[in-house]
């Protein structure tokens, strides 16, 4: 099966399992309190235990020297759209609501779409780079992504939360013990009749986190099929702000983050193939579901925000498998 048909089946099966979510949410088996709980626990106890996991069993001092760029390519992909909002938006006329707009062009769904395409193509190196890149664009999102909601002025609630990240914990706890320990990277698979007794419990620990980890893709899609759900679909009326989003996040912002990886690739930069179609990926991902929570927390358009979620993420059901077979096609 080719690349394409992967990323094109990948897309519509985890479409299916966001539209369970959807239906969940309109017959009222999930309520907005249970989302807001789940969302809580993806956040700060099924996501970290997945990156924590996936650090330890995939990350060692080759792999930090090959890889040491790929938390700058996530930060990359937010710079470079918040470039295109920025430039872009005022072709559409925007009277109002800039600030949001172009915070809603530059974070794109980073961890939770691109997650199980990369695990179903390029299994656990991947999955890898993926958190990775996390880490950058976390780092993005606290700042410039808070700053441009605010006028460009940092806030000292958005670096507390970069600071506080469970996710940016768990990569750097991950990180360093498997670095200062590097048989606990077999953990997972450790041989009970082999082991010791400190070895079994630390086992224990190691394989309860990767259970909990497991639990971060089906649950992120079903939340986001329940918050998709939980919309007014008759406030989504076409707007100028709404159409500029769109057409920039699945289409501009992707297009100029591959043209200038290409460029950099023709005059001699090279990156492993893997991260660079992983970057492609996350650039070609729909508006963030956590912007509507971030653009309500800092004095933004939450409105706009839950439209721009709703209509990207429909669309890019269509977009990023054509982009992605425009990618292989020509060889990018």
């Amino acid at each position: 099966m080719s690349d394409f048909l992967v990323v094109l089946l990948r897309i519509a099966s985890m479409f299916l399992v966001m539209a369970l979510g959807f239906l969940a949410r309109k017959r009222r088996l999930i309520t907005d309190d249970t989302t807001e709980a789940l969302s809580r626990l993806l956040v700060d106890m099924f996501f970290p235990a997945l990156v924590f996991t996936q650090m330890l069993r995939t990350v060692n001092q080759e792999v930090l020297r090959a890889g040491w760029f790929v938390p700058l390519l996530g930060a990359a992909v937010i710079v470079i759209a918040q470039g295109v909002g920025r430039l872009g938006l005022p072709l559409f006329r925007l009277r109002a609501n800039m600030a949001t707009a172009v915070f809603l062009v530059t974070m794109p769904n980073w961890i939770f779409f691109p997650l199980p395409i990369v695990e179903q193509l390029f299994g656990d190196e991947g999955v890898r780079d993926v958190l990775l890149c996390n880490v950058g664009c976390q780092l993005m999102l606290w700042t410039i992504g808070v700053w441009t909601l605010q006028g460009n002025r940092p806030h000292k609630v958005a670096l507390k939360e970069l600071l506080l990240n469970p996710g940016l914990m768990a990569t750097a706890a991950g990180i360093m013990l498997a670095l200062l320990f590097p048989l606990a990277r077999g953990l997972e698979n450790v041989r009970a009749a082999d082991a010791s007794g400190g070895m079994l419990a630390a086992a224990a620990v190691v394989q309860a986190l990767s259970i909990l980890g497991s639990m971060t893709i089906p649950i992120s899609l079903v939340i986001t099929g329940a918050q998709l759900g939980s919309l007014n679909l008759a406030d989504h009326y076409p707007t100028r702000e709404l159409t500029g989003v769109i057409i920039l996040r699945l289409l501009v912002a992707p297009a100029l983050t591959i043209a200038l990886a290409a460029a950099a690739k023709a005059s001699g930069l090279r990156l492993p193939e893997v991260a660079r179609l992983t970057t492609y990926l996350i650039a070609t991902m729909p508006v963030a579901i956590s912007c509507t929570a971030v653009a309500q927390r800092f004095a933004g358009d939450s409105l706009l925000a839950a439209r721009a979620i709703f209509y990207s993420t429909l669309w890019s059901i269509l977009t990023v498998p054509v982009i992605y077979w425009v990618i292989q096609a020509l060889r990018l």
